[in-house]
């Protein structure tokens, strides 16, 4: 079979009406009618017209204020979760997210005071709360921000 032996199935294609070529087919009009807005050229109002309504573009509110598009979004995680985290040795995004705590290594994480910690963990981790900091050194273990 080649490109040249491909052709639509039997009456699935139709050729299109001739319109505006004499009175024998829809000559004077070509179908769209004898008067009405519609019937003009350039007489329909497009997709975004509601038929005279305030269209919605107009209707949303205006954008006012200051958004920072530079801000630093966290990842952050709870000393109860550190706690159940269970892993000896350096506590890092690294390994955070290959135990499926953390989604991503995108954002920078953050550890938060929301907790108890009763081992020594060696937590290395992009910030602290001061909390979170105080627990982990009340605890033996150190934090660092790396």
């Amino acid at each position: 079979m080649k490109l040249t032996d491909l052709y639509p199935a039997m009456g699935s294609t139709k050729k299109s009406k001739r319109v505006g070529r004499g009175p024998g087919c829809h000559g004077k009009t070509s179908g769209r009618g004898e008067n009405g807005q519609n019937s003009r050229s350039g007489g329909g109002k497009g997709p975004a017209f509601e038929g005279g309504q305030t269209p919605w573009y107009r209707r949303l509110p205006k954008f006012r204020g200051f958004k920072n598009h530079f801000k630093t979004i966290y990842t952050e995680i709870n000393l109860d979760t550190l706690e159940k985290f269970g892993e000896q040795g350096d506590v890092t995004p690294e390994a955070l997210y290959a135990a499926g705590i953390i989604r991503n290594l995108k954002n920078p994480v953050k550890v938060l005071g929301s907790g108890e910690v009763t081992r020594a963990l060696n937590v290395k981790m992009h910030a602290f709360t001061g909390s979170a900091k105080e627990a982990i050194e009340k605890a033996g273990g150190t934090a660092e921000v790396i």
